[in-house]
């Protein structure tokens, strides 16, 4: 997340200065590019990894600061939560063993990682979106202890004024409001660097943005977010909302949300970029001391652009420009956001050795990609390719109409193919690595579709809470194994653990969220038929703002029935108010099942109203615990029988060892006496 010690902007004259120096750095940078002074004889290749950190019951474990007070590896740094960690890889000149090189490091930095949190109690998973994510891991106490972290929620609200509200639509539909930067949170990612020349960094970039669509269909891996299925690759549409400061009651104003794909081509240099963002989006933060950088370079020394990389930090492009310096020169670097985390290792770095390979074979036979490319089908492409994967239709080069699986396997594989021959890479390596991605388009077993097609085999089994926890489960163990995905068997419901037991549960994970409700002004007789078509024995009364303001269960309806009888026509009936428990006793998401059942039991309750923010948000009942605790027995007896099996069966062995056994033999007498005497 770059530079921590910042601040938000919060008076006129800090803009000000800030802005100054901002524009002094894009002046700077530009002179620097016509002196020639940036590296340009060299391509590095590097990566970035992040990671989710879980507990037991393979929820996020908010322990990223306890983590790194056993670290000693520079590499391993913090995120955005408590729960995200990152490391930053060792870069590459891209040629020969880079990709070997990248493996070997990505697997000994995961088992690094993943030492230290074994030594905090937690483990480490690699995926876009974690499944068993819930809203009450994303309140301000999980964000991490950064000044630059809460000065950045703090602006963002500011610009925003008020709520974030999410609305994404898949197989099922998200629709939340959440009031903090958090939900960024919910995304990580394997985020893959190419150091280019500057006089090739725009024709670069466009490629990236060419290909970026069919490189994302291959690798999507973040279907699912709050146990809802949406698109298969939810971290683009998620990670826009999160940081989206835009107002929705401008009238058909055009505002570009500040993560986004772009809007052109860029046409000769990096510097179209930069001025974009500055001239779109409002600086956030601001430092302590900027230089200038002008006195900077006339001392000699490179300068670091502190405000222009500052303020990018806050603009999040898929493909992104940036600076850095190595060894006393600049070099520009094109950095790719778009590919998620996992799902193994292998998978991540056959994803990056797609994408380089991809973007040198369209760089060399391509002058000019718009020539043969409109920007917006590139566009249109990566929003295809982020909700279906595998399932787009793309618009290519020239204006055709192609499946991703086609577009990939006949033309693209063999282009990236010749691009990193034509790059020097290790042939063993091209093989392996571009062998992963066919193999993986040619089964259609992507990661998304894995998680997907896991969840339907565990369809019949669990809770939706537990089916996710033994799809988290199953990730880490495929994780340590080392396969690519396509070699993956699907998730079985009891790869999970013994985890997830009633006193470590929270109610979210079990409560009914698809809720029939009522007005308090709504006929009883309407509740009786509700309480009849559905076969519920609750239903909760709210207003229209979502409140909960009442209860009413199945024996007070009969009770009512049975006094009265139903309204006679021309009556004007009874409303529900008359009868329904005002305001029940009700439990948050986050509070455990141990202390909701208590509740339950201490007030001779059959049913909990969960209610977060003052809105009414499921329900759990007597009945959902039932059926835990039925599960649980189910469990115990299925242990004690192949406990009983197994007894039996050694048993049986032993049995059968004693029987192949030679007889001893009995020694004779030697005095010729009888052995058995009279």
């Amino acid at each position: 997340m770059g530079e921590q010690n910042v601040k938000e902007i919060r008076d006129e004259s800090s803009m000000r200065e800030f802005t100054r120096t901002l524009i002094q750095d894009v002046r700077a940078m530009e002179h620097m590019l016509n002196e020639g002074m940036f590296e340009g004889d060299v391509r590095r290749v590097g990566a970035e990894q992040e990671l989710f950190l879980i507990d037991e019951q393979c929820h996020p474990a908010h322990l990223a600061m306890e983590v790194l007070e056993h670290n000693t590896d520079e590499r391993l740094v913090t995120e955005l939560t408590r729960f995200n960690l990152e490391f930053n890889m060792t870069p590459h000149v891209f040629e020969a063993d880079c990709f070997g090189a990248m493996e070997r490091e990505l697997n000994e930095m995961l088992v690094h990682t993943r030492a230290l949190a074994h030594k905090v109690g937690a483990e480490i998973v690699m995926t876009g979106i974690l499944p068993t994510i819930h809203i009450s891991d994303l309140t301000l106490d999980n964000l991490t202890p950064k000044p630059r972290y809460f000065a950045l929620n703090d602006a963002l609200n500011r610009l925003r004024g008020g709520p974030a509200q999410f609305q994404i639509r898949g197989v099922d539909e998200l629709f939340v409001k959440h009031d903090t930067i958090m939900l960024e949170g919910c995304n990580t990612s394997f985020q893959t660097h190419f150091q280019v020349a500057p006089e090739e960094f725009a024709h670069y970039y466009n490629i990236s943005q060419a290909v970026a669509a069919p490189v994302l269909a291959a690798a999507v891996n973040s279907p699912l977010l709050f146990g809802k299925r949406l698109w298969q690759e939810t971290r683009i549409a998620l990670f826009q909302q999160a940081v989206d400061t835009r107002s929705s009651n401008l009238y058909l104003r055009e505002m570009a949300p500040r993560v986004h794909f772009g809007s052109s081509w860029v046409k000769k240099s990096v510097l179209e970029i930069y001025k974009e963002d500055i001239s779109r989006f409002r600086v956030l933060l601001t430092a302590g001391r900027l230089d200038d950088p002008f006195d900077t370079l006339k001392q000699g020394d490179i300068p670091s652009l502190k405000a222009l990389q500052l303020h990018y930090g806050t603009v999040y492009r898929w493909n992104r420009a940036c600076y850095g310096i190595t060894d006393g020169k600049p070099h520009l670097r094109i950095e790719n956001r778009i590919l998620p985390s996992g799902p193994s290792a292998l998978d991540a770095v056959a994803n990056a050795a797609f994408w380089f390979g991809l973007v040198c074979a369209l760089a060399g036979e391509f002058e000019d990609i718009s020539k043969v490319m409109e920007f917006d089908d590139a566009k249109n492409n990566f929003i295809g390719a982020s909700r279906l994967g595998l399932g787009a239709q793309f618009t290519w080069l020239d204006g055709r109409r192609v499946a991703a699986p086609e577009l990939i396997g006949e033309e693209l594989l063999p282009l990236a193919r010749k691009g990193l021959q034509g790059s020097g890479i290790n042939a063993p390596d091209i093989d392996r690595l571009l062998g992963v991605i066919e193999a993986r388009v040619s089964s259609g077993q992507n990661g998304a579709q894995w998680q997907l097609d896991s969840l339907v085999k565990m369809k019949k089994y669990g809770s939706r809470a537990e089916r996710l926890t033994a799809l988290v489960s199953t990730m880490v163990e495929r994780q340590k194994e080392g396969k690519p995905i396509h070699e993956w068997p699907l998730a079985n419901f009891h790869d999970a653990s013994l985890a997830n037991r009633l006193h470590t549960t929270r109610v979210e994970h079990y409560m009914t969220t698809d809720l029939f409700t009522v007005d308090e002004d709504e006929l009883v007789e309407f509740v009786a038929t509700l309480m009849d078509w559905q076969r519920l024995r609750h239903v909760l009364v709210e207003d229209h703002q979502h409140k909960l303001v009442g209860l009413v269960s199945h024996r007070s309806v009969l009770r009512y029935l049975a006094e009265h009888g139903p309204s006679k026509e021309g009556e004007e009936g009874v409303p529900v108010k008359e009868i329904m428990i005002k305001s029940p006793i009700s439990v948050r998401p986050e509070t455990l099942n141990r202390d909701a059942i208590a509740l339950m039991r201490d007030h001779r309750i059959g049913a909990l109203p969960v209610v977060r923010d003052g809105q009414l948000v499921g329900l759990v009942t007597e009945r959902d615990f039932l059926h835990i605790a039925g599960q649980l027995l189910d469990e115990s007896i299925e242990r004690a029988e192949e406990e009983q099996a197994e007894k039996v069966e050694a048993q049986a062995a032993a049995a059968r060892r004693a029987e192949q056994e030679p007889v001893s033999s009995v020694p004779q007498p030697t005095n010729g006496a009888s052995e058995v005497e009279g």
